[in-house]
């Protein structure tokens, strides 16, 4: 269909919440009308194999800019933007790790801790990992979407734009 799951999430035990996160693999920002897409295809998949005993909901949605690190692509495309982790056992006497992102493969991340020291954590005892809303985040993934971070489409002809009062 042209999109890559970056997470599916069930949580509740009564009625029961499928959480789906995906990305376009052409790598635009994903729309409202992509996410009616894939609700439509996941939910006649789920339809029919019927996991549930009862009510079920379904949620679709872009990951978003502080989107969870799931892949090792993700890691890689978001190096040296801060990040927090969080291990399912203590590593090194730690449980929470926050820095910013040096590099990755699929056995192990590695951050730059704000105190200036750098850690490889393990990924297979990695709870959950997601990046940090920063301004050069906000910045990156604007530029990426062609738009300024004030919300300007980046892709028009700005020619004329020495004409226009600046803002601040």
């Amino acid at each position: 269909m042209g999109y890559e799951i970056v997470r599916v999430l069930i949580q509740g035990k009564q009625v029961p919440t499928v959480q789906i996160m995906a990305d376009r693999t052409d790598g635009r920002p994903i729309g409202v009308a992509d996410c009616e897409a894939i609700s439509h295809a996941a939910g006649a998949v789920l339809d029919v194999d019927d996991p549930f005993p009862k009510e079920w909901h379904l949620e679709v949605s872009s990951p978003g800019i502080d989107r969870p690190l799931t892949r090792t692509k993700d890691w890689l495309r978001f190096a040296g933007h801060l990040a927090t982790a969080e291990m399912s056992i203590p590593f090194e006497g730690r449980r929470r790790f926050r820095g910013f992102i040096l590099g990755a493969d699929e056995e192990s991340v590695r951050l730059k801790l704000e105190d200036g020291g750098e850690v490889t954590l393990p990924r297979a005892d990695m709870r959950r990992a997601k990046l940090v809303l920063t301004d050069e985040l906000i910045a990156a993934t604007a530029a990426q979407a062609g738009v300024n971070p004030d919300g300007d489409d980046l892709s028009e002809d700005d020619s004329d734009a020495s004409t226009l009062p600046k803002r601040n």
